[in-house]
C-alpha cells in the first residue's frame, strides 16, 4: 500500500474523532478509539499521520539502568531520531502508567524533527513542561514523574503493537482531537475522510435544529424532509 496522500491527512484534521469513529463502525471497526488517552493540552490536539511504533514489555532490575542510555542502539533513543517528519510516534507501554514512557527532552526533540504527535497508553513525565511550552500534540493516559526504566523496557519498534487496547499496525493513519485518539486502517484512510467531511457537515445543520427546538424524531437521524431542508441550504 501506498502513501497516505496529504490532502486526505488534512481531511481528517478538520474531522472529529467522533465522526471518524462513527464512519469507522460503519465499515465494521469497533475497536478503533483510544480510550482513556487525554492531550496534555487540549488547544494543541488536533494532528493526522502514519503511525510509528515502539513497543515496551516490563522492565528488569539488572537490564533497566541508567547507563543503558548511552547505547546509541536503546530502541527508545533510536526510536525518536527515526520517527519520520509527519508520522506520530505510537508507543504500547502496556497500559502502565506509573512509569514514564517518555519526558520533555525526547519530545523536545520530536517536536524538533518535525514529527505529528506523540502517543502512549502509558504516561509521561515533565507533563506541565510539554502541555506549556510545546506545540507537538502529546497524548497519554496518565502524568508519572518515574523514569521510564523503573518499569519498561523498549524492544522494538515499527512492529504492529497494541495500544490502550487498539491494534496498530505501521502506517495505520492516527488522528487526534481534543476528546482523543482514533487509529484508522491505512487502506479505509481515503474513503474515511471523503465520507467523514460531509457527515460533519449534516451534523452541524442537525445540530442548530436541534438547538432551535426541532424534535429529535425525524431530525436525529434525518427524514427525507429533513434532508431535503438540508440539500436546500447547502444550494
Amino acid at each position: 500500500m501506498g502513501e497516505v496522500p496529504d490532502a486526505v491527512l488534512a481531511q481528517l484534521r478538520e474531522c472529529s474523532t467522533a465522526t471518524l469513529t462513527t464512519q469507522l463502525m460503519r465499515r465494521g471497526l469497533r475497536n478503533t478509539f483510544l480510550a482513556g488517552l487525554r492531550p496534555l493540552n487540549p488547544a494543541k490536539a488536533r494532528f493526522a499521520g502514519p503511525a510509528f511504533t515502539l513497543r515496551y514489555i516490563p522492565s528488569r532490575e539488572d537490564i533497566d539502568v541508567p547507563e543503558v542510555f548511552q547505547d546509541r542502539n536503546h530502541p527508545q533513543r533510536v526510536a525518536i531520531e527515526a520517527t519520520p517528519p509527519g508520522h506520530v510516534l505510537i508507543m504500547d507501554s502496556r497500559q502502565e502508567p506509573r512509569a514514564a514512557s517518555a519526558g520533555e527532552i525526547l519530545v523536545t526533540r520530536l517536536q524538533q524533527r518535525g514529527v505529528a504527535a506523540v502517543v502512549t497508553d502509558g504516561s509521561f513525565r515533565d507533563s506541565p513542561g510539554i502541555a506549556a511550552t510545546l506545540d507537538i500534540p502529546a497524548f497519554a493516559a496518565g502524568m508519572s514523574a518515574m523514569t521510564n526504566l523503573a518499569l519498561h523496557h523498549a524492544v522494538d519498534m515499527n512492529v504492529p503493537i497494541g495500544c490502550a487496547g487498539v491494534p496498530v499496525y505501521p502506517g495505520d493513519i492516527v488522528v487526534g482531537d481534543a476528546e482523543g485518539v482514533v487509529v484508522i486502517p491505512r487502506h479505509l484512510a481515503a474513503e474515511v475522510a471523503a465520507d467523514a467531511l460531509p457527515q460533519e457537515r449534516l451534523e452541524e445543520f442537525l445540530r442548530q435544529r436541534i438547538a432551535d427546538g426541532a424534535p429529535l424524531f425525524g431530525t436525529y437521524p434525518p427524514d427525507e424532509q429533513t434532508l431535503a431542508d438540508y440539500r436546500s441550504s447547502n444550494g
